[in-house]
């Protein structure tokens, strides 16, 4: 897309600015003018320049056309910086509040907005003749995208994109030479890596204190590529770290958790109901991915689990975890996300009041918030959701750490993963030697 100069508005409407990440859902509450209470937090305003790719003249769609706007190249793309808020880009492109609206409403489901961080993408389709939004693309990395789509009736569909790829298993290991973030760095594994190991074996060792120059660590992790290239999307298969004559191990079962050589789980386990082991609420609406709403017959699904619980009922933390996110939103009322490791997390909406704050450090069973029924619900209940790398999973059914060990009946299946992964590894190793052999011939 050729490079014109950038529009500058000359006014800017001054909001209150709550950041997550760079990018905040309650400033779009704020641009709407939603008139909602919620917990005070200390904030500082960041304000950056931000530069919108000018606007490709497209021609006003009709009802019938809005569909095809993937034919047709964005008006505006913008990577997103630190401090960036979505109000200052909505208005900056004069976007209808009742389109901002809508978008938030469609993305209630699945709260992807909350997600954004900077190096994230924004695409935008826009009419010329009325401003009027007729799709946005959120580009979360070169495999996964979502698409909010305009309808015939003026709505947003919500389409989740997920390019398969290819996922391939590589091996890293090293010696460690000053920090393990280091270390590990110039091994190939990533920040993000890095970091999923400290907070899997956090339980098993210090990082600080037990490693000692010249101890090692290997790690087998499966990376996806579209067309040869990185997505960045990738998942830990097996760790060990030889701190002195100790092992420290963690492998990935099919269950989706990490046990150590021994079969022992590395994961704490969570309740499976979010509220006092002494109460019991009927499942007012179920978690289902394909429900169709009854009114517009669209498909608009429900991913989490509602219970009839009234308000003032305590809401538990099922998990230890960290708080990463406290907010209020228009329709998923007040709400707080818990990020428990790098695979789970868990989200508690339409509280009435909330207990914690983001960046506190909690723990299972934990009272969290009070139930009640703000946003848009029909009355009070607790919405609970549980997220696997992302992905809203059944809660009620889902292979949630629940054990403290590998079932009985699974031990030949994970001792078999066990002995795949160490193999992979000692060939690893071997071919390593073999080049250092080799070049020191």
């Amino acid at each position: 897309m050729s490079t014109l100069k950038t529009t500058i508005l000359s006014k800017f409407i001054n909001f209150r600015y709550i950041s997550l990440a760079g990018i905040s859902l309650i400033t779009v509450a704020a641009v709407l003018s939603i008139n909602t209470t919620s917990t005070p937090h200390k904030q500082t305003e960041v304000q950056l320049p931000i530069s919108i790719t000018p606007e490709v003249v497209l021609p006003a769609l009709s009802p019938k056309a809005m569909k095809k706007t993937v034919d047709i190249p964005p008006s505006y793309e913008y990577k997103i910086k630190k401090g960036d808020t979505l109000s200052e880009i909505f208005s900056r492109l004069s976007i209808p509040y009742s389109d901002v609206q809508s978008i938030m409403e469609a993305d209630l489901n699945t709260l992807q907005i909350d997600k954004l961080k900077p190096g994230n993408i924004l695409r935008f389709w826009i009419n010329e003749s009325d401003h009027q939004l007729n799709k946005l693309e959120l580009e979360f990395s070169l495999a996964q995208r979502i698409d909010y789509i305009r309808t015939k009736d003026g709505d947003f569909d919500v389409k989740e994109i997920t390019l398969p790829g290819v996922w391939r298993e590589t091996v890293a290991t090293g010696t460690i030479h000053g920090s393990f973030s280091a270390s590990t760095r110039k091994a190939g594994l990533s920040r993000s890596e890095t970091h999923e190991i400290m907070s899997l074996l956090k339980d098993k060792m210090n990082f600080n204190k037990d490693l000692k120059a010249g101890d090692t660590f290997e790690v087998v992790t499966k990376r996806k590529y579209i067309k040869n290239q990185a997505t960045n999307d990738s998942e830990l298969q097996a760790i060990r770290i030889y701190s002195g004559k100790r092992l420290i191990s963690a492998y990935l079962h099919s269950d989706g958790n990490f046990y150590d050589q021994n079969g022992d789980s590395l994961q704490r386990a969570f309740l499976r109901y979010p509220y006092p082991a002494s109460k019991h609420f009927r499942i007012s609406s179920p978690f289902n991915p394909n429900r169709v709403h009854p009114v517009t017959g669209r498909r608009q699904p429900h991913n989490g689990v509602d219970f009839a619980a009234p308000s003032g009922t305590p809401v538990l933390a099922t998990g230890d975890g960290v708080v990463t996110l406290v907010t209020n939103h228009p329709y998923a009322g007040r709400y707080i996300v818990i990020k428990h490791s790098a695979n789970y997390s868990t989200r508690y909406l339409h509280n009435s009041r909330i207990l914690v704050k983001k960046g506190q450090h909690v723990k299972r069973g934990q009272e969290i918030a009070i139930s009640g029924s703000t946003g848009r619900v029909t009355g009070p209940h607790i919405h609970y959701e549980f997220l696997i790398r992302g992905k809203a999973v059944n809660p009620m059914t889902a292979k949630i750490p629940l054990a403290a060990s590998v079932p009985s009946k699974e031990k030949k299946e994970f001792e078999s993963e066990v002995a795949k992964y160490n193999s992979l590894i000692k060939q690893s190793v071997e071919q390593d030697k073999n080049q250092i052999a080799s070049v020191n011939k």
